[in-house]
Order: C-alpha cells, then structure tokens, then sequence
C-alpha cells in the first residue's frame, strides 16, 4: 500500500514544505474526524502533465474514518480520481479558497451523505481539500457531547481554512498522544470550563478533584491538584499560549501515581478567541510500558556515540600522522581521509541523539562546512579565500540515504574549492537544495575557471569523483551530472529520487 508521500509523489509536485503540511494534517486529522462524526477524506489536483483530462481532476491521497460515528464509506477511497464536473463542492473550494458546504445531500450507498469541502492553502495558494462526509440517513436531536464535539471541529475546519491549524509543534504525535474519546474539556475565552466528558472528569478525579469540572478555572484548579509549582506553572503557560494566541501544546501531570497527557489546542476561527480545547489521557500504564523502550531507545543511541567517538579517535590519527609526513601528496590524502571520517563522524553523532533514525542534513552540512574550509588549505587547496554557502532546505532523510548524502556532498564541495579557483583566487560555492515530493535536488555551484577542455565525467581517474559517482548511483540511487554554471564556473547536480521505484 503506498504512503502518503508516496501518492503526493505520484499525483503531485508539490514543494516539501508544502507537502509536509499535508502531512500535518493527515497525522491531526483522526481527531477532527472523531469531533466531526464524519468521515475525512484528502483530495489533491492531479498534475497536469500526467492527466489526460481537459481540466484536472481530483485525486484522493488518504482517508479518515471516525471512531465515534458509523463509517460512510466501507470501501477504501485512496486513489479515487474524480473530474472537476463530478465534484463541484471540491472545485468550488479548491477555485475559491473558502469552506463550501454542499446544499443537497447525496445517496452513497445505503447512506444519505452531506459532503463539506474545506480548502487547504499554503503559501497564499490552494494546494488541497478536506472534505468532511456527513451520514444524514436518519437525523436525530445531538446530545451536550456530541454539540461540544462539533462546536470544536467547526472552529478547527476554519482554522485549516486559514492555514491556522494544523501548526508545527515541538513534541510529535505518538502512541500516548490523546484523543477525542479519552476525554475532551472545552474552554471559553477566559479559561473556564464549559464542558468536559465523563471520561475527563473520570481523569481529574482519579487525581484526586473534589467536584464537577464545569464552571471552574482549570488552570487554578489543576495547581491545586498536582500541588508542583513547575507542572502548574508548564499548564498556565500552555493555557495561556492557547488562549491569547492559538498556539497548541502537550504537557505532562503527574499526582498519586497517576499520570496525565494533556494536549491543549487553542481556537481561533477567523481571527477570534473562541477559547480553547483540553484533550486528556491517563497514561499511567503506557508509561510504565515505555521505560522498557526508553531503555533500548538509550542503547542504541550509546552504539551511535561510541561509533562516533572512535571515528573522532581515527581522524585524531589521520591528522597527526599528516602532520608528521614529509610527503606534500601523502599529506593531501590523510587529511582528505580526515575529512571523509569527519563527515560519517558527524552523521552518527546525529543519530546519537535521534529517536527515529532520522538525520537533519541541513544542521549537519552546516557543522561541516568550517571542517571542510579548515582542511581544504592544508590538503593542498590554492584559493586565498572561498566561502562556501547554503541556500534551501535538505530536510530529513533515513539513516541509510543520510550517509552516502553527506559523503557525496562534502566531496563536491571540496572538489569545488581545490580545483575552481587558481593560486590566490577567492570566491564563493553555493550549495543549493531543493526538496519536493519527488526527488530531492542538490547543485554545488562554483564561480570559478570552470571545467577544463575536453573534460569527460564518466572517463575521470580523480578518487574523489570516482567516490561520488559510485555513491549517487549504488547507494542514493540517483544520477549527478557535471556541467557549465549559468554565470561561469561548473554546476554539478544530484538528484535523488525519494519516493519508492
């Protein structure tokens, strides 16, 4: 079954930062389909080169069924493609950029459906729907729950709307992340309570609340209960981020051996405070269940720290034994060794203090990039002065990919500055990423002599050239291309394909 990434790939290309947004909301959106009673589904354009079609049609990338309402829909409906004319509330939202609620509803089976379109901006443009899929077969009187759950989900629908919802948090999702049915407490502008479920009040008591949750000042009563200055103080802040400007976060309560996940999520439709939504989880259990986790999680991070120690023990070596050497070409190729070391060291160091197995290029290009100008001069590099810069964003890759991309970019780089640029010449290489859906792209752009006469790429004996062929290929299973630049110098180019072949 393909990912999500993996169909954004196939119908769209969309820029990373854009598609990671959708992701956002695929990752939020089981509790809006929870709140809502209704089925989600995600539609993007189908590109325009790959359709057929006059105008293009709609495609759905992932679904949502609700957890507290019989699904809609039986079937799976990821790859559904409609055409613009058989979808006119999609249309009409993705054209006009505002929450389109369709007048009439449809039969879908044995269920009379009302659909409800809510477009997706990004950068001031429309880059998907959200459509919420009501079964209306058999109206009935909603109880409290089910108005404050609605309530709730109409004000966040707004929010996605505006591109105010889902927004980038610090701590990610997870199994012990709360959900709708765990419990709920809404919130007016002043931080009272209006609302909570049973199962809320259920958690508050079992920290030991006195009384009904509604009408109190959550925040007050909560101090009173965990008795902690610095938990009370964490929900204040929480509480009031989401109140006075929207923002959403997760903290932590513990009282009597009970511990609480709260995840405050702040509303504002249009501009206005509208309060604020608490959901609410008892997690006593699953933490005991994670120190067991945590403790595996730490050894693999400690073989992570203990590798890079020792590559940092080996590129000490290398440079001392350079230093030692008499040979000008010996001593070139200990410390391009020293380099190379350095580079997987950095990477492994990263994974030292990751989670997921998941490396941020760009935080790890930035730390090699004063290595690389420290050593390019005593390995033999004859530019005065080059300075090396980044422009747009790697993003996160696997630590297999992670690897053979560092390795790739800093020989580039360094190819760059010893053979660009003559005895005493300065100037600038410029590292350029950019990351869609699809491939992730990255040009090393020199400003200097350019490539000599009758240059051949694949016929090249250089090791570091060698190097980056062999890496692109085998190993990123990409291509990287050599080239003249746009204003002089040499480009060389690799593109790296990210979704599956």
């Amino acid at each position: 079954m393909a990912s999500l990434a993996d169909l954004l790939a196939i119908h769209t290309d969309l820029p990373g930062r854009a598609a990671r947004h959708l992701q956002r909301i695929a990752a939020e959106w089981q509790l809006l389909a929870d709140l809502s009673f209704a089925d989600l589904r995600l539609w993007v354009r189908e590109d325009e080169e790959r359709s057929e079609a006059p105008e293009p049609g709609y495609v759905c990338i992932a679904q949502c069924r609700p957890n507290t309402t019989p699904t809609v829909y039986n079937t799976d409906g990821v790859g559904v493609t409609v055409e613009p004319w058989e979808a006119s509330t999609l249309h009409a939202a993705f054209e006009g950029a505002v929450v389109v609620r369709g007048a009439t509803p449809a039969w879908t089976g044995p269920a009379r459906v009302r659909r409800e379109a809510v477009p997706v901006p990004w950068d001031g443009e429309v880059i998907a729907v959200l459509t919420r899929d009501f079964n209306v077969t058999h109206p009935r009187t909603a109880s409290p729950l089910e108005v404050a759950y609605t309530e709730c989900a109409d004000d966040l629908c707004t929010m996605v709307a505006e591109g105010a919802f889902p927004e980038p948090e610090d701590h990610p999702t997870g199994e012990a992340s709360p959900r709708a049915g765990d419990g709920f407490i809404r919130l007016d502008p002043e931080g009272r309570v209006v609302f909570a479920s049973p199962n809320a009040q259920s958690a508050y008591r079992r920290m030991g609340a006195p009384a009904d949750l509604e009408g109190s000042d959550l925040a007050e009563l909560t101090a009173d209960l965990v008795g902690d200055s610095f938990e009370s103080d964490d929900l204040t802040a929480a509480l009031d981020g989401a109140l006075h400007h929207g923002e959403g976060s997760r903290i932590e309560l513990t009282k009597g051996g009970v511990t609480v996940v709260l995840r405050v999520l702040g509303l504002r439709p249009g501009g206005r405070v509208a309060g604020a939504t608490v959901l609410l989880r008892d997690v006593t259990e699953l933490k005991r269940r994670d120190r067991a986790l945590i403790s595996k999680d730490a050894t693999i991070r400690e073989i992570h720290h203990r590798v890079k120690n020792n590559l940092q023990s080996v590129s000490a070596l290398l440079r001392l034994q350079a230093r030692r050497t008499r040979s000008d070409e010996a001593k070139r190729a200990l410390l391009e060794s020293v380099r190379r070391v350095a580079s997987i060291a950095l990477v492994h160091e990263t994974l030292s203090m990751s989670v997921d197995e998941q490396v941020n290029i760009d935080d790890v290009v930035d730390r090699l990039i004063p290595i690389m100008a420290d050593v390019a001069p005593a390995s033999g590099g004859r530019a005065a002065e080059v300075a090396v810069t980044r422009h747009g964003d790697f993003g996160l890759l696997d630590a297999d990919r992670a690897m053979p991309l560092v390795m790739v970019v800093t020989e580039l780089i360094q190819n760059a500055i010893e053979h660009a640029y003559g005895p005493g010449e300065s100037g600038t290489v410029s590292l350029l990423a950019h990351r869609s859906t699809r491939q992730l792209e990255v040009t090393v752009r020199d400003d200097g002599a350019g490539l000599p006469a009758g240059f051949a790429f694949e016929g090249s004996d250089r090791l570091g050239l060698q190097i980056v062929q062999t890496l692109a290929t085998s190993e990123l299973g990409g291509e990287l291309t050599l080239g003249a630049g746009p204003g002089g110098g040499t480009d060389a180019t690799l593109r790296v394909p990210l979704q599956p072949a």
